[in-house]
């Protein structure tokens, strides 16, 4: 999961991809990029929090009124300065790219490349392969002479890269000379949203984003999504040219509603954070059929992913919602901290418990998900260390069984607790007097319940094991968690 951001902007760039990417760390916090093009290619990335690799120096290097950028959560490649995005081939043109998602056939495409295509490949990452893809079909095909043939050539291009890669991927890019490209894999997996700004000379302005959330401060109008399986192109004379190439099942990450996404975004039609309370109302009328004659005395979210849910499920109980856990907010989001002692570590560090809010109550627990087990096995000490006399322990979402393919880090599934335990091993384990998990259905309900949204099914593969690529089989689960654990190890 990564964050990526493009603008075809008639002022310059470069401030409002860096604010971009700000609005945009929450979804990547190993590294950042930004490039931008004014008669060449500018670039400028690092290791670590966007604000740290930024400066008033080299953010002034970065010159141009159309640019991409990108902060990266790596789920494939390595962890070096060279796997940072975005990526730069010379040819054709010089194209540079930014993507977020994840291939399925990634080692196959990079044999293919390396060993049949006779081409050279700098990274592990499949950014990098995405971009090969697209640049090499672009590359056969002869000079246009037109901006309409050029926007041929490069549907041309997108339907090689939708033909030749299996997974999920959003993807941002700029062609020198040329102006923008974005598209979307042909299931929408992973989200890019549009913006548009119209200037006081009556030209527009567009922005591509992972999410909306910086669109008000830069002053864009949310105008829709790029569509599943949709190419857009926007050229250096400010024209928009789009066409839907492949029309497959709309099936975007229902963890993007759960956990990664700020509640504030729109996404695919739909609120995160609408979505987030009708997960909350679900769970509590859930709660009330399981244990009628049970309510807790307070309810307290596991901040900050699951405040939201908490309030609707604490107002449809009829319970005081109360924030006893203090989140230190210049902790990192645990959940795609690398390695495992760093985020058990972490939990500590960032929570701490109100005593007031806890001693002497039955204390209900919220969180948005269970994944490994260990931060909610923290909190529940927590909780009991501060005087809880009761511990209930409810979650948004439902068991978290099986690896994702498509760009969340979730790849083993030894990692996964309740691919290990059932539910009330699962209890035993975090110290939790009750469990609740939502349930699949209530879920679905719950992201699809309003909006014009034209979700067929969200992807949800780490919870019912449906791939939606449908390439994905117990030898392919091996070799991709062996792959995976291969560049863990690698980092440590």
């Amino acid at each position: 999961m990564c964050g990526i951001v493009g603008i075809f902007s008639h002022r310059p760039v470069a401030g409002e991809l860096y604010d971009s990417l700000i609005h945009l760390q929450h979804r990547g916090q190993d590294a950042a990029g930004i490039m931008t093009y004014d008669r060449r290619m500018h670039k400028e990335k690092g290791l670590g929090m966007v604000q740290d690799i930024f400066t008033e120096d080299n953010m002034g290097l970065l010159s141009g009124n159309i640019g991409v950028g990108h902060t990266r959560y790596p789920t494939h490649g390595g962890f070096g300065h060279g796997e940072i995005q975005p990526f730069w081939t010379e040819v054709p043109y010089g194209i540079a790219m930014a993507h977020n998602g994840n291939l399925v056939n990634y080692q196959e495409l990079a044999r293919e490349i390396t060993k049949k295509e006779k081409r050279y490949l700098n990274t592990t990452s499949d950014t990098e392969t995405i971009l090969h893809l697209f640049a090499d079909a672009l590359s056969k095909n002869s000079v246009a002479e037109s901006e309409e043939q050029f926007f041929e050539q490069i549907c041309q291009a997108v339907q090689q890269v939708f033909h030749r890669a299996s997974g999920s991927y959003s993807t941002v890019s700029i062609i020198v000379g040329k102006g923008m490209v974005v598209f979307r894999d042909p299931h929408g997996i992973r989200p890019l949203s549009m913006g548009k700004r119209k200037n006081p000379d009556g030209t527009d302005d567009y922005i591509f984003a992972s999410e909306t959330t910086m669109f008000y401060a830069l002053d864009y109008t949310l105008i829709g999504n790029v569509s599943p399986g949709e190419v857009i192109y926007i050229s250096s004379d400010g024209r928009k040219f789009n066409c839907i190439l492949q029309k497959k099942k709309f099936t975007p990450c229902v963890f993007e509603y759960v956990y990664f996404s700020r509640p504030d975004n729109m996404m695919n039609d739909v609120s995160v954070y609408r979505a987030r309370l009708r997960m909350g109302q679900n769970l509590a009328n859930c709660w009330k059929k399981r244990y009628p004659e049970i309510l807790p005395d307070v309810v307290i979210p596991a901040p900050a992913t699951s405040n939201t849910a908490a309030l609707s499920l604490a107002h449809k109980l009829g319970v005081r919602y109360t924030e006893g856990l203090y989140k230190n907010p210049f902790i990192g989001r645990t959940f795609i901290m690398p390695g495992q002692e760093r985020r058990k570590k972490s939990v500590k560090y960032k929570l701490v418990p109100q005593e007031i809010e806890i001693r002497d109550k039955n204390v209900m627990i919220v969180d948005d998900s269970i994944v490994r087990g260990n931060t909610c096995k923290e909190i529940v000490k927590m909780v009991r260390d501060f005087g809880a006399k009761k511990v209930y322990f409810t979650v948004a979402c439902p068991p978290v069984k099986l690896p994702c393919f498509y760009g969340v880090d979730m790849p083993t599934k030894l990692e996964l607790i309740a691919s290990q335990m059932n539910e009330k091993e699962i209890q035993e384990f975090i110290g939790a007097d009750i469990l609740l998990y939502q349930e699949i259905d209530d879920l679905v309900e719950a992201v699809t319940r309003k909006g014009e949204h034209h979700i067929d099914r969200p992807c949800m593969a780490c919870l019912d094991g449906w791939y939606v690529t449908g390439d994905v089989d117990d030898e392919k689960m091996q070799l991709m968690e062996k792959q995976r654990n291969l560049e863990r190890s690698q980092l440590t």
